[in-house]
This record gives structure tokens, C-alpha cells and sequence, in this order.
């Protein structure tokens, strides 16, 4: 099949990118044939973000977004801001001390607190009525790359056996070809991360950095319900080295999200991401807001936070990665939504340009150079330069020592020296005999839950007569080298229960991959000391189907 251009993943950016194009075109009365695919059973059933959305791009994509009915209904009202000291302490900072990118109140700029997901949903019912192919259920398995240029995408076969056999409800894949290829597969996409690879699009740049964000969203009490209230913190249960923070916010129908945001970047190989997740909710400054609430939905998924020192080059023969592809989310508002949005709006932009820019261009294949000019002198941008050592300085000097710096550096305009961080994630690990093993409290089933339940509410399904789609370079790896060394950590930081380490016949320890739990994280793929797992797209529709998250 063959189009103008392809769109991969339908979140934020790419489905921004799709909608700014399709405007273009039918403003210039021109025709234009483009499809956006989808690995998720629908648009938004693999999306997950906190959130507190700025609706600045959203503003430029749809002026009218009111009158078209946009899901924005709930204002951030109130900030607070906490540093929790121990599992009871925990003590609320003066609004004076909270750094101004933390500020989501006033200044005539008013976010709201929303479903990421819906938004999407919204923005593919706007996409296909301006005249876009949206194609859920399709998974991207390969870039299709001749003579050094991105010509499309290849969709995986679908109906195809563990053993590699096809089934009766077998369906090859397809060619989708293109002019141009916008790769928006969100956080770690596993064919952005080839790309980069083989176009050296991060010579010159920092390792990427990564986070793992864990979320729930509750039913609570009318009575203990306030719409747009906002809350972030730091601190506990986190310990000095390892970097991270939560969020509460109160979102409309008496429902409240809570989540934890960490840092992959952790030394300890006993910690669990979730499990301090979990514990994190039984402190005093949390637990009031969830007392004699139910927990409806459960999810996690990678960030990519490392900011401007580690952006990407975008640009490569034929194609662009945006959003978190790349990696454009502003980690000091913990916001990426808005700036992933303005990626697509430029990439748009230059795409349009290119197509209209003479024969040579209009054939596609070109690098779109004109995109990184354009996405120098916008905005989201001028963001990312404005925080390009927010991490590093966390990292650097601990949350304490590296939130002053920040909060320093952005009351002085960004004139302090630009940080870097120049170990990867994956290279953080200490041995764990030198290491304090963490004994977690057992769940409560009331505010604490396992990760078998957790994932049962993610909604989380694959086919499972399929081939796993989480590879070993090397099968010995796990128990030959990650066992003894680290207690094998992909039984901790796998935040579904995916990886175990269990009994065989033999009496000896073997690794165990429990494929059809995995929640499309990603975070194996970034953690594993020894680079050992590659996660790629399993069968289309298969993953989590996140509701209203």
C-alpha cells in the first residue's frame, strides 16, 4: 500500500502531526493519502501519562477546542507541594519555594487535569473526520530502509504460533510505503531506538535517561473530592540515591490518579519499583486522599526525561522521530504532552513544505532538514533548553541538593553551567551483596495490592500461542551472569510480574518470561544491566487497554 506519508503510533504527537497535515492539505485543496497505526486494540488503550495537560499546542492544532468539545474539564485549582521525610513526616513547602516550573495555578495559564487517553481518543475522532486512515490494531514490526532512506513500515503477520508456524487465522503483514515516515511510538519505540542506532542520530548527545512512571486511578468519596486539586512530592520511600517523586491530583467524577515517577537510573538492585509504589501510599500526607476509595485501573510505562543534552538529532532520509521518540518531554513541569504535540505540529509543517517544495521533494525521501530550524525556534524548544540540567543536577547532587539548583538556575534565567550525565541507566547497578536487600510490607488489599491484581486491572491481554516478544540476545545471561551478581533485578523492576526466577526439574534455578502479563513498559529494555532483552511489538491489539488513565 502505498501513501504520502505514515504516521507510527497514534498518541499525542503522532496523531497532532496527522490532524496539522490533513488541515494543510484541505486548506490548499490538495489531496493527500496518509494512515496512522496503532499497536493498541484502540487509540488510547496504550497511553498513560499523569496529567496535568498545558493546552498551548492543543490552542494552535484547534483554536475551538471548547466549542469542538475537547475533554479539558477540570481546571487545576490548588497546588501543594510536600517533601516526605520518613513513612510519617512529611512537611508541605511554602509557595515561595516551589520551583516555577511546578506552578500549575495562575499566571493567566490554566492547565487542566486530565485522561491523556481520552485526549487521544479526541484527537483521532478529529483526525478522521479531516479525512485520516487510523488503523488500531496494526503493530509496526520493521522500517523498511533502502539505500540508506526510510521507504514506510512493515506490519507484523498476524496468526502466527509460538513456534513460528502459521495458524488458521494467519494474515501476513504489509508494506506500508511512504514519502515520508513519522515514528511517534512513544517512550523507548522499539523501531525509534533502531533508527538512532542506525543513523547515529545521538552522536554527539548524553545517553538517554529514563523514568518508570507507575499510576493508578480511584473512586473515592464525594466527600473527600476536590476537583483540580494538585499535589506533588519527594522524599520517602525513596532513599538518597535514587531519584524520583509521586503525584495526586483530583480529576473529575470523584475520581483521584496517584502515581510514582523513579528514575531507571537507581544503584540498589533489590529495590521494586512498584513495591515502593505501593508503600508509598500508606503515608499520612497520601492516604487521606484514598481512604475508603476503590482502585479501578492500574498501569506503567517508561519516560523518557532526559531532556535537551540527550535529545536526538530527529531528522534522518525520509522520515522524523517526535514526541517521546525522541525524547521531548519537559522533566522540570513533569509535562510532556504539550511539547510531544508541538513535535507533531512542526513535523507537520515540514512534511507539507517538502511535499510542495518541487519534484526531487515531492518524490519524498529527502532529509527534512527544514524540521530542526523550524523546531529550534519554537517554543517547546526554548523549554527544553531552559531545563537541560534539571536531571543531571538531581542526579548530581541528590532531590535536596539538586532541586536548589534547579530552583536556583530557572530564578536566574538558565545561567547556571549546563549539567550532564554521562552513565547510562542500565550502568548504574551495584553488585547486590553490596547492597541492603529491602524487605517490602506485605499488601493490604485496601490501599496496597500485588502485581498479579495490579495487572489484572490494567486489562492487560496477548494471544498466548504466539511467539514472545521479549528477546534474549543470549539466554544464559539471566542466570549465568544477572543471578549471582544482582539477583537477577528484571524480578524487581518488571512491574508485572513478567520475569521470574523459579525451580526447574533439575533442581536449578531458571528464568522464566511470563510474556502475557507485560504491560508494554518498556523498562527491561532500558534496565537490564546487561542489554540482554529486547522488547519488540508483539501481535497487534495485544497489551494493556487503559481506561480513562
Amino acid at each position: 500500500m502505498d501513501v504520502d506519508v505514515v504516521i507510527v503510533g497514534a498518541g499525542p504527537a503522532g496523531l497532532s502531526a496527522a490532524c496539522r497535515l490533513m488541515q494543510q492539505a484541505n486548506e490548499a485543496d490538495q489531496e493527500l493519502t496518509m494512515c496512522v497505526v496503532e499497536k493498541g486494540s484502540e487509540v488510547g488503550a496504550h497511553i498513560l501519562s499523569g496529567a496535568v495537560f498545558e493546552p498551548r499546542a492543543l490552542a494552535e492544532l484547534f483554536p475551538d477546542w471548547e466549542e469542538r468539545g475537547a475533554p479539558l474539564t477540570t481546571p487545576a485549582t490548588r497546588d501543594e507541594v510536600y517533601l516526605l521525610k520518613d513513612a510519617e513526616k512529611g512537611q508541605k513547602l511554602p509557595n515561595a519555594l516551589v520551583p516555577p516550573s511546578m506552578h500549575n495555578t495562575g499566571g493567566g495559564n490554566t492547565r487542566y487535569v486530565i485522561s491523556a487517553g481520552n485526549l487521544c481518543r479526541w484527537l483521532a475522532e478529529q483526525a478522521e473526520a479531516l479525512g485520516v486512515e487510523i488503523f488500531p490494531g496494526f503493530a509496526a514490526q520493521e522500517t523498511i530502509i533502502e539505500d540508506g532512506v526510510v521507504k514506510g513500515i512493515l506490519i507484523g503477520d498476524m496468526g502466527v504460533s509460538a513456534d513460528g508456524q502459521p495458524k488458521d487465522s494467519y494474515t501476513p503483514g504489509m508494506e506500508l510505503r511512504a514519502k515520508y515516515t513519522l515514528f511517534a511510538e512513544g517512550s523507548r519505540g522499539h523501531l525509534g531506538k533502531r533508527l538512532i542506532q542506525e543513523y547515529r542520530l545521538d552522536a554527539g548527545k548524553d545517553p538517554q535517561h529514563y523514568g518508570i512512571g507507575l499510576k493508578e486511578l480511584w473512586d473515592i468519596p464525594a466527600d473527600q473530592h476536590e476537583p483540580g486539586l494538585v499535589l506533588h512530592g519527594s522524599g520517602w520511600p525513596l532513599d538518597k540515591q535514587t531519584h524520583g517523586g509521586w503525584f495526586l491530583y483530583h480529576a473529575e467524577d470523584q475520581q483521584v490518579v496517584v502515581g510514582l515517577i523513579m528514575d531507571l537510573s537507581y544503584q540498589n538492585p533489590w529495590l521494586s519499583p512498584f513495591d515502593e509504589f505501593q508503600r508509598m501510599k500508606h503515608h499520612p500526607v497520601i492516604k487521606p486522599h484514598l481512604d475508603n476509595g476503590k482502585r479501578v485501573a492500574y498501569g506503567a510505562r517508561a519516560i523518557t526525561k532526559g531532556g535537551l543534552n540527550c535529545l536526538p538529532k530527529m531528522t534522518f532520509p525520509g522520515g522524523l522521530l517526535i514526541g517521546c521518540d525522541a525524547g521531548t518531554l519537559n522533566f522540570a513541569k513533569i509535562k510532556g504532552l504539550h511539547t510531544a504535540m508541538k513535535s507533531g505540529l512542526v513535523a507537520a509543517e515540514s512534511v507539507f513544505e517538502a511535499l510542495n517544495g518541487g519534484e526531487e521533494a515531492a518524490e519524498g525521501g529527502k532529509e527534512l532538514t527544514g524540521f530542526t530550524e523550524k523546531w529550534e525556534a519554537s517554543w517547546a524548544y526554548a523549554e527544553l533548553e531552559a531545563s537541560a540540567s534539571f536531571g543531571p543536577a538531581l542526579h548530581k547532587y541528590g532531590t535536596v541538593g539538586g532541586g536548589a539548583y534547579n530552583f536556583a538556575n530557572q530564578l536566574l534565567g538558565g545561567k547556571l553551567p549546563n549539567l550532564h550525565d554521562t552513565t547510562p541507566d542500565h550502568a548504574t547497578l551495584k553488585p547486590a551483596k553490596e547492597c541492603e536487600k529491602i524487605d517490602y510490607p506485605k499488601p493490604d488489599g485496601k490501599l496496597s495490592f500485588d502485581k498479579l491484581s495490579s495487572v489484572f486491572l490494567s486489562n492487560t491481554n496477548h494471544e498466548e500461542d504466539q511467539p514472545c516478544h521479549l528477546k534474549l540476545t543470549d539466554p544464559d545471561v539471566p542466570i549465568r551472569d544477572n543471578l549471582p551478581e544482582f539477583d537477577e533485578p528484571a524480578q524487581r523492576y518488571c512491574p508485572a510480574a513478567v520475569y521470574e526466577v523459579v525451580e526447574g526439574d533439575d533442581g536449578k534455578p531458571q528464568f522464566q518470561i511470563n510474556f502475557q502479563n507485560c504491560v508494554h513498559c518498556k523498562t527491561c529494555d532500558i534496565k537490564d544491566p546487561a542489554q540482554n532483552i529486547t522488547w519488540v511489538a508483539p501481535e497487534g491489539g495485544g497489551g494493556p487497554n487503559y481506561p480513562n488513565m
